[in-house]
């Protein structure tokens, strides 16, 4: 069997920048309550109409990795594509960003694990190219979030959380198993799944006809995130820990093989716990939620991304990924770079 690799990265943020301050103008809140909380100083938010997509951006981190990765677009093989927010309820992005990079007829599958879901598309192209079925695979993480929050005082403690953008990593054939990704480790729990929980539009509850028929969009909140926070944070640090350390037992390694921890950019604070847990310094572990907040499937690309442009991840280096959130489902990726 082969490993996977990654040998070609890339992100895309839209362009314009909301501030904890520009917040404040919107709802009842202020920059200090909001680092407080999450260590988030601004994030990015695509304008409406200004062509920015949950689509449109991954195919821009696409187009940059793919170019990265030194290969032609039709060497692409395989498309997965991980997002909550798709542009259209069906058919989900993978599909357009197949059109949209004019790449031959290729399969194009869709990941909806949301915080998790980058870390679960990585496993998925991982055992495709392991198995020897596809040689290289494109894996994109995007979120737009911004179009579907509550931008008032009622919805503060999810909105001013939450960023747009897209990463892309391209996978390829590896015959050295000892290197590229190593191991991948998945989780659920799903009697959790009402604590960070999105309902309408759903077939289960609350369809189109439900929402149009009541015509109450002021007290609905059904249609809005719904983040029990204090649970989600406490269930999340357990989880980050028992998973990281999974994967490194895995492949016999210890914490201190660590050389560059990427976790989901959920909340500062716990980044900040897990690096105290496993007596992590600040060069071991890469956070840049300040900047972004947390864009979902999107953030540990993004991170991942820049942590190699800024020359953080290095040629042998030993780099975790994890990440936990809605469903509950967790995981982690171990990679020998």
């Amino acid at each position: 069997m082969y490993n996977s690799k990654i040998i070609g990265l890339g992100h895309y943020v839209p362009d314009n920048v909301v501030t904890n301050d520009d917040l404040s103008k919107m709802m009842d809140t202020n920059d200090a309550w909001i680092q407080e909380r999450t260590g988030i100083k601004e994030r990015r938010w695509a304008i409406h109409g200004d062509g920015d997509t949950t689509a449109t951006m991954g195919v821009k981190a696409a187009k940059i990795a793919i170019e990265r990765a030194g290969i032609d677009k039709d060497d692409i093989d395989f498309i997965v594509f991980a997002t909550l927010s798709p542009d259209m309820y069906f058919p989900g992005p993978g599909v357009q960003v197949q059109h949209a990079l004019d790449i031959k007829t290729v399969g194009a599958l869709d990941i909806r694990n949301q915080c998790s879901g980058f870390i679960y598309a990585l496993s998925v192209a991982d055992n495709f190219i392991k198995t020897g079925m596809y040689k290289n695979v494109l894996v994109i993480g995007s979120e737009l979030h911004s179009h579907g929050l509550d931008k008032t005082t009622r919805g503060r403690g999810v909105t001013v959380i939450f960023g747009d953008g897209a990463g892309a990593a391209v996978l390829s054939r590896e015959e050295d198993n000892s290197k590229g990704i190593l191991s991948t480790h998945l989780h659920s729990q799903g009697e959790h799944a009402e604590e960070l929980v999105l309902v309408a539009p759903g077939m289960g509850n609350r369809w189109v006809n439900d929402i149009l028929a009541d015509k109450n969009p002021e007290e609905d909140e059904s249609y809005f995130p719904h983040m029990n926070g204090q649970f989600v944070f406490k269930n999340a640090v357990v989880r980050f820990s028992e998973v990281i350390m999974e994967g490194l037992e895995k492949n016999n390694l210890a914490v201190e093989d660590i050389d560059m921890l990427i976790p989901h950019q959920a909340n500062l604070r716990i980044s900040q716990f897990i690096q105290k847990r496993f007596k992590l310094n600040d060069d071991q572990v890469f956070n840049n939620i300040q900047k972004y907040g947390n864009t979902t499937a999107a953030s540990i690309p993004i991170a991942l991304t820049e942590a190699w442009e800024e020359g953080k991840i290095k040629e042998g280096d030993t780099v975790v990924l994890a990440a936990f959130g809605s469903g509950f489902t967790w995981g982690s990726v171990i990679i020998k770079w």
